[in-house]
């Protein structure tokens, strides 16, 4: 078995693999002040209803784009399941070459997604990351990341204007019927969600257009589902498309 985890700001997530078949995952809330017996305390209950004996995983591997949390994952893999975790980082070899200005300000995530990408479709690809921030990262025709762009995440974006508008209140996520809202609630909507749709889609036409070939453009992420049927060019939505990854960095280096 195999322990794949994935620490973002926001949340964590972490999946078991039996072969290359993905056998159950688990989300939860990122808490970097947690530690690692605090987080053995979590796991191991939600491993057990899913009939996973954690002590029985043979490797582990972990990317992590928050360093005060990085060490007390490795640790609690390291004491409690007793295997040495494979971590990720520019310096690792993943198979894929990273051609931007500074590899080693690429985020963990970001560079495993590029190699995903490719296994599951193909190069030239974009993954559209809908997480804390909105990522587009650029695959080239090579199988290379070449970088991409960053903007807010939709659900921070929108938590910030409720948190500083004293009328608003907290908001759902939704998808309104037109741009126009006819009280509050629905133009808020309009312009997070709208807004959003309107900003992915226009950031991928200006992609494409300096990327060789025609990409395949993949979404991931907890609100990528949300907008994949309104952005006419992400093909699929994969919300698991980083843990296929970990796995597939496993495989490399057990070669």
């Amino acid at each position: 078995m195999i322990l794949t985890i994935d620490a973002g700001n926001s949340n964590i997530v972490a999946g078991v693999f039996i072969g290359s078949e993905l056998n159950c995952v688990w989300r939860l809330a990122t808490d970097a002040d947690r530690m690692q017996d605090e987080w053995w305390a979590i796991l191991q209950p939600l491993s057990s209803a899913d009939n996973i004996d954690l002590t029985q995983v043979t490797s582990a591997v972990i990317s992590s784009v928050v360093p005060r949390l990085t060490p007390k994952l490795v640790e609690l893999v390291r004491e409690r399941i007793g295997v040495e975790p494979i971590i990720i980082s520019s310096k690792l070899d993943i198979g894929i070459g990273v051609h931007t200005d500074n590899p080693f300000e690429v985020g963990a995530d970001r560079i495993v997604n590029s190699l995903a990408v490719q296994h599951l479709y193909r190069a030239p690809a974009i993954v559209v990351d809908f997480g804390t921030a909105t990522t587009f990262d650029v695959v080239s025709a090579e199988g290379n990341y070449i970088g991409g762009a960053i903007a807010p995440g939709v659900q921070l974006a929108l938590d910030a204007l409720t948190g500083r508008a004293a009328r608003l209140s907290a908001i759902e996520l939704a998808v309104p019927a037109q741009a126009i809202g006819s009280n509050t609630v629905k133009s808020v909507q309009s312009g997070t969600i709208l807004g959003y749709v309107e900003l992915v889609n226009g950031m991928l036409e200006r992609i494409v257009t300096e990327l060789d070939g025609d990409p395949v453009i993949i979404a991931t992420g907890g609100l990528g589902k949300l907008f994949e049927q309104h952005c006419p060019r992400i093909v699929a939505w994969e919300p698991d498309l980083t843990l296929i990854g970990l796995r597939l960095i496993h495989e490399l280096h057990s070669r």
